[in-house]
């Protein structure tokens, strides 16, 4: 029955000349910056060469790619990221929290997800065995020039002025709360560095009374360039929440906001529970 089962699994060539058969090549494509060259696995007709791969199949190359290309930048693969935590005992939240990075980055990581440089540095801190990272700055140096960067991203996607001279940044804030916290769920470090406490307004940059004039003299050219995923959060963001309203009374919905006392700092770690978006 087994073998039977098995012979069924076999695709047929479209092409009428019955079953195909696995197949090894190695192949060479540009990745990134890159020219990888992959052992990829597929079905191929031997009569007249047609090739398809299983979605097991695109999936193991597609590994084995980001993998190939991390081993040549210097980076951990997956498999070493796995086995250094599974040498320390630890399970994935574990390694997430010795970190201090979401537990959806771990698993990616672990995946076909590249990680940045400096996430690669964390990581080996982490599986050396230390604590490190920073809860409340999302594991990035505090830049009053980003958070400038990242707010007029915002106001390019949403086609209106969110920064505004003498401005409470009620409606700011929560933008770059949302960007923030966002990119460090999805990519284990925040996009400015900044820190969040819980106001009776919702979440609001730490001491942003005295930042407001500090980041309208900032000059945003000086911020390190936004990389291609945080432009995609940015504008993720927007979509959601198009008007100002529609962000603030989301982020007045959040758990993460509520179960805080005012004025206590709200830690990226929370980023796993944002409900919102």
């Amino acid at each position: 029955m087994r073998e039977e089962s098995m012979k069924k699994e076999i695709p047929n060539c479209p092409n009428g000349h019955g079953a195909m058969k696995v197949v090894k090549a190695d192949k060479k494509m540009m990745f990134r910056d890159m020219t990888i060259a992959v052992a990829a696995e597929q079905y191929r007709c031997p009569t007249c060469g047609f090739g398809a791969s299983t979605v097991q199949q695109a999936a193991a190359a597609q590994k084995a790619l980001a993998d190939a290309y991390r081993r040549r930048a210097g980076l951990l693969t997956g498999q070493q990221i796995a086995d250094g935590r599974k040498k320390l005992g630890l399970t994935q939240e574990e390694l997430a929290e010795r970190a201090n990075i979401g537990i959806a980055s771990i698993k990616r990581w672990e995946g076909t997800t590249i990680q940045s440089r400096s996430m690669d540095r964390l990581l080996r801190t982490a599986i050396g065995g230390e604590i490190c990272g920073d809860p409340c700055s999302g594991n990035r140096p505090f830049s009053v020039s980003r958070i400038k960067l990242v707010l007029r991203q915002f106001e390019t996607k949403l086609g209106r002025s969110i920064l505004k001279k003498g401005d409470k940044m009620l409606f700011a804030s929560k933008y770059a709360w949302y960007a923030d916290t966002v990119a460090f769920r999805e990519t284990g470090q925040s996009m400015t560095g900044a820190t969040y406490a819980a106001l009776p307004y919702g979440p609001q940059l730490n001491n942003y009374k005295d930042l407001l004039i500090a980041i309208l003299k900032a000059d945003e050219a000086k911020a390190e360039p936004l990389t291609e995923e945080e432009e995609r959060i940015i504008q993720k963001i927007a979509r959601t929440f198009p008007r100002d309203r529609m962000i603030y009374d989301a982020a007045h919905r959040e758990p993460v906001w509520k179960e805080k006392e005012t004025g206590a700092m709200i830690p990226y770690s929370d980023s796993a529970r944002l409900k919102e978006i």
